[in-house]
């Protein structure tokens, strides 16, 4: 078999109308300099198998939207998918997503085509991003043959750029809840951390714009400047 021929029998099978969904869904914008209240922002949170990056499984996702500076309580998204031969890690005692929810749950494919019609051309934020973004993108390339190629933003590093003063750079989404005061009736579901998540967003896009950070794509050049400062070899 050729290499071509490999690369289209390594596609997963979609089906027409799923194929015709997947065509269809939008680029994702860059991060523009309009004004950083009128972005939509969708703020997702994944429940997984385990923590290893290559070999466990997206079991639920849950997400919200944050536009015109307030949780928008009209787009919520929440899935669970179906995975017949996922081996539970103890993970399953914080999340609570037993064997009977997996097997109930969605179909991967039709789950992860209705997110990204969810997200639309939106940028993504979650709290320790880089690994909600690695199992994303995983499940998107096995399940539809997709490239996650939105922005991604993470509000663990968002918040100590901005709120100095906490002294908490290394803390988990708990500390900036208490830290805050935040009341958060519920932890450990997808669309319960992605909503506490959002509710830690919005304090902080208020802080943004009192040190005039007024767009998104200022906000994500000076995370990006935060980022490398705090990465430099000190002498």
């Amino acid at each position: 078999m050729s290499l071509f021929g490999w690369l289209r029998a390594a596609k997963p099978g979609l089906g027409a109308a799923q194929q015709r969904r997947l065509e269809q869904l939008p680029k994702p914008a860059a991060l523009g300099e309009g004004s950083l209240r009128n972005q939509r922002w969708v703020v997702v949170d994944l429940e997984t198998s385990g923590l290893n990056l290559n070999r466990d499984q997206v079991l639920s996702i849950g997400a919200v939207v944050i536009e015109d500076g307030a949780v928008d309580f009209s787009q919520l998204f929440e899935r669970t998918l179906h995975r017949a031969e996922t081996k539970l890690s103890p993970s399953v005692l914080i999340h609570g997503l037993g064997p009977s929810a997996i097997a109930a749950g969605s179909d991967p494919v039709e789950a992860l085509l209705d997110f990204m019609e969810f997200v639309g051309d939106s940028p993504l934020l979650a709290f320790h991003a880089p690994f909600d973004q690695h199992m994303l993108c995983r499940a998107l390339k096995d399940s539809l043959g997709y490239r996650l190629a939105h922005s991604f933003l993470d509000v663990a590093d968002i918040a100590p750029l901005l709120c100095p003063e906490a002294h908490i750079r290394e803390a988990g989404l708990d500390d900036w809840i208490n830290h805050f005061n935040l009341q958060v009736g519920e932890r450990h579901h997808a669309s319960a951390d992605a909503l506490a998540t959002a509710e830690l967003m919005l304090i902080l896009l208020s802080r943004a714009r009192q040190q005039h950070i007024d767009s998104p794509q200022a906000l994500q050049e000076r995370l990006s400047q935060w980022k490398r400062r705090k990465q430099a070899p000190s002498f």
